[in-house]
């Protein structure tokens, strides 16, 4: 793992970057993509923490990438409790699975943990995030918003960045209203990119 650099995202980065995340994402979770238009939309959104909007350099080439958004807990007391969640996180292709991804996640957590921020948490698997430290969010007593009881939340995981931060609280996580795109919006952005296939794969989570 040679020759790494971790920085802030620069303008000049924006196109290269939603493309890495395009590479990174395209017919993993569906046909295509959208997290690439995601992170372009969420880049404006007043939930987007600039500070914590990282990217993963090498030999001067753009291999990983994460950003963070500010949400919040809706406490069954009343309360609101903030909170962070992340991502689209991405690496390219040719480097997962060799430990980029990992050293990108806990490069960002330290520097969240340093500006002060309590807890994260997001849609992930637990077999990879379980090794920075995230477990599933029910047994800190969080439910994922507009989940039916009973259904698989194993999805859902958080990480306390300070110890004991949601300790007697329980609630609704909310997902910041930016990850939210429309097909049509997505199909529009991406034809700006180089044209790739479009497949059904089995795995997918969604058609």
């Amino acid at each position: 793992m040679k020759n790494i650099i971790i920085r802030l995202e620069r303008k000049e980065d924006y196109r290269e970057n939603e493309n890495l995340i395009r590479e990174a994402f395209w017919n993993v979770y569906r046909p295509g993509c959208s997290e690439h238009y995601v992170m372009h939309v969420l880049r404006d959104d007043p939930a987007f923490i600039p500070e914590l909007d990282f990217v993963m350099e090498q030999d001067g080439r753009l291999i990983g990438q994460n950003m963070f958004m500010k949400t919040v807990i809706n406490a069954d007391d009343g309360r609101e409790i903030p909170v962070l969640t992340m991502g689209p996180i991405g690496i390219i292709p040719e480097r997962k699975r060799q430990g980029y991804g990992k050293k990108l996640l806990d490069f960002c957590l330290e520097k969240a943990t340093a500006m002060g921020f309590g807890a994260v948490l997001f849609e992930g698997n637990i077999k990879f995030y379980s090794h920075c430290g995230f477990d599933y969010a029910r047994k800190f007593g969080i439910r994922y918003h507009d989940l039916p009881e009973g259904a698989d939340d194993s999805f859902f995981l958080c990480r306390e960045l300070i110890p004991g931060y949601l300790r007697g609280v329980t609630g609704v996580y909310q997902t910041p209203k930016g990850y939210y795109v429309d097909d049509a919006d997505v199909e529009a952005f991406d034809r700006e990119f180089p044209p790739k296939e479009k497949l059904k794969l089995p795995g997918q989570l969604f058609d």
